[in-house]
């Protein structure tokens, strides 16, 4: 008899036979144990398109710090030319034809610098093409007809403006605002109707829904980006409504409408149409009520 063979170890049972090794996968179940635990991994949906951007917060702060530099030193140096040709900064002060003229001329120099800063960004820090990364794609129609989606958008913006100018009548204060007081004067009157309907749409909509809300949208999601830009929007139009704070609530609720609108058609173009006849409707009614600038509204 072989002592070695009295003397080893009985095999372990949950090995097999011919020492292969045993994996949990191969392992018999105990009848009481039931199937195996499968473990899922779940990814995050994808992004959409509309807001997968390549800028982040540093490069809005610095955006920011542009804008804010841009404000004070434009001021400055349109006050020298201003004094220049014999315009005293006292006189741009008080309100009339010079005081209109600056703040017309100092904010289209505002837009015109920041889109260009914008554009420098886009297509040399990112490589990309400005207007379409700016969220200006085409305007998706779906089952609707090209043309009556366009002019559905264009006629929310027109009822969007006459429901904010009742509104305005009927809650807002019979105080004087600031922008009403630049509407004074003939000539800073079309100045700023001019630019309210050419060039404050698409400006506004590029830095706002275009380039400020798909950040907000991408970090914190889309209903709070919804909230926030809209809320932005009208707050930073406040000084010219200052004192008007119905209004200023109002064009808060206005920005929060264009920005929906904006989600909902993932382009700049269906929020920049409304932003266009909402401006085009409340500059016809300012022509309309002053019989075409004949009877200018000296206010309280």
């Amino acid at each position: 008899m072989n002592l070695e063979e009295n003397n080893s170890l009985p095999a372990d049972p949950t090995e097999p036979a011919g020492g292969a090794s045993l994996t949990p996968e191969s392992m018999p179940l105990d009848p009481g144990q039931g199937p195996p635990i499968e473990f899922h991994t779940s990814t995050p949906p994808p992004l959409p398109e509309d807001i997968r951007v390549p800028w982040g917060w540093v490069d809005l702060l610095l955006f920011v710090v542009v804008a804010l530099a841009g404000t004070f030193l434009f001021s400055i140096l349109l006050a020298i030319g201003f004094a220049v040709f014999g315009v005293p900064p006292s006189q741009l002060q008080k309100p009339g034809s010079a005081e209109g003229l600056f703040v017309v001329v100092s904010q289209a120099i505002l837009f015109l610098v920041l889109l260009g800063y914008l554009f420098m960004q886009t297509h040399f820090r990112f490589h990309s093409p400005f207007w379409r990364t700016l969220g200006w794609r085409p305007l998706e129609t779906h089952r609707v007809r090209g043309a009556w989606a366009y002019l559905g958008l264009i006629a929310s913006g027109l009822l969007l403006a006459l429901l904010v100018q009742v509104g305005s009548a009927i809650f807002g204060n019979k105080v004087q605002l600031p922008m009403e007081q630049l509407f004074q004067d003939r000539r800073t009157a079309v100045l700023l109707m001019l630019m309210a309907v050419l060039l404050a749409p698409v400006v506004e909509e590029t830095i706002f829904r275009g380039y400020l809300y798909p950040l907000i949208a991408r970090t914190f999601g889309i209903g709070t980006g919804i909230a926030a830009t809209g809320i932005l929007f009208g707050l930073l139009h406040a000084p010219q409504l200052w004192g008007g704070w119905v209004q200023i609530g109002l064009l808060i609720l206005v920005g929060i409408i264009f920005t929906y609108v904006r989600a909902v058609t993932r382009t700049v173009v269906g929020s920049y149409l409304l932003h266009v006849s909402y401006n085009s409707f409340i500059s016809i009614a300012f022509l309309v009520g002053t019989h075409g600038l004949r009877i200018m509204n000296p206010g309280p």
